[in-house]
């Protein structure tokens, strides 16, 4: 996620929010147990040298950090939580080859293997410089007000393809085999304008031009009232001759974890803020700095990252002014 520079006051609001990260109501009685292992995991040869592997999120609490991935008993990749997927390079022309997924917590507790998956990278090609043909005629339909399915016509290659690459926008999201020319692409929002392009690749990376894009609307609305968090609440306290807001939420009920939260003060440019830790049934309570002026007027609302890497809608925007007996309506 791209970060940007904020205010000094915000910067130092987010640190105080940071270091203050206790979740409400929440005793630590030192229980708490790793994640599980990732289920749904699968590995598709890329081309000779590559392997792209997939997995379903891990719930867990603390949240989850980070994925490490396995070739064999050698780790060769992590990537964060949000993230359910990845390409294993430099690997060796037909070769099989066995992958397992752990999930690291926000405490850093490495969870169990997933269970393994086994891919063969096909034979590499000397000399081959040409590309695939771009995938013909590509076709899609929503699946429910979260997934699509999309088919297209199948590339041609001199050699052979050995798979194809979806993707949404600029982002690659999805790997499937060579003689694979439908999919199915979960983890989407309802009532949202989605954009998939496929693209062909062979034994030797070289990957075709982009097939004709096909743009879907997901069924259902989406205007984030279903994934804000709810019970916005803020108010002001002083303390050392310094203001903070303390504000308080119900987190939104989500399939998965929430672990990431942005707070936006003044409209302006929101605050990420990784907590590594998921809410616990209740209410949640935080304060953070904003300045040593009294009778200054802020406007905060508060957003959540969704277990699907995607940011929910914000909550109710409350207006709150520094100074004694000072607080927004609930």
């Amino acid at each position: 996620m791209r970060r940007v520079p904020v205010p000094h006051a915000l910067a130092l609001a987010a640190l105080a929010l940071v270091t203050a990260c206790g979740w409400g109501g929440a005793a630590d009685d030192g229980g708490e147990r790793p994640p599980g292992a990732p289920t749904g995991v699968t590995a598709q040869a890329g081309s000779a040298t590559s392997v792209h592997v997939m997995w379903n999120a891990v719930s867990s609490e603390p949240g989850v950090d980070s994925y490490a991935i396995y070739r064999g008993t050698t780790k060769v990749g992590e990537v964060p939580g949000s993230e359910h997927m990845v390409d294993v390079t430099r690997l060796r022309p037909s070769t099989m080859y066995v992958f397992t997924v752990r999930a690291r917590d926000g405490e850093g507790r490495l969870g169990p293997s997933s269970r393994p998956v086994r891919a063969r990278t096909p034979a590499a090609v000397a000399a081959d410089r040409s590309a695939p043909s771009r995938p013909a005629k590509p076709t899609g339909q929503a699946v429910g007000s979260r997934a699509v399915q999309l088919s297209w016509g199948a590339a041609r290659d001199d050699r052979a393809v050995v798979s194809y690459d979806v993707y949404q926008a600029t982002a690659k999201v999805h790997s499937v085999g060579g003689g694979q020319t439908a999919t199915v692409v979960t983890g989407l929002r309802p009532g949202t304008r989605y954009t998939f392009t496929i693209r062909a690749r062979d034994a030797a990376d070289n990957v075709s031009p982009a097939s004709a894009a096909v743009r879907l609307t997901t069924p259902g609305t989406d205007d984030g009232g279903g994934t804000a968090p709810t019970g916005f609440r803020v108010r002001s306290h002083r303390a050392d001759g310094a203001y903070y807001l303390d504000l308080s939420w119900v987190p939104p009920r989500t399939d998965g974890v929430v672990t990431e939260y942005q707070i936006q003060l003044d409209r302006g440019q929101p605050t990420s803020l990784v907590w590594g830790a998921t809410p616990p049934e209740g209410r949640v309570t935080h304060s953070f700095y904003v300045g040593r002026e009294a009778g200054a007027g802020h406007r905060v609302r508060i957003r959540a990252r969704l277990p699907d890497g995607t940011w929910g809608g914000y909550s109710a925007e409350r207006t709150v002014t520094t100074g004694p007996g000072s607080g927004a309506a609930p």
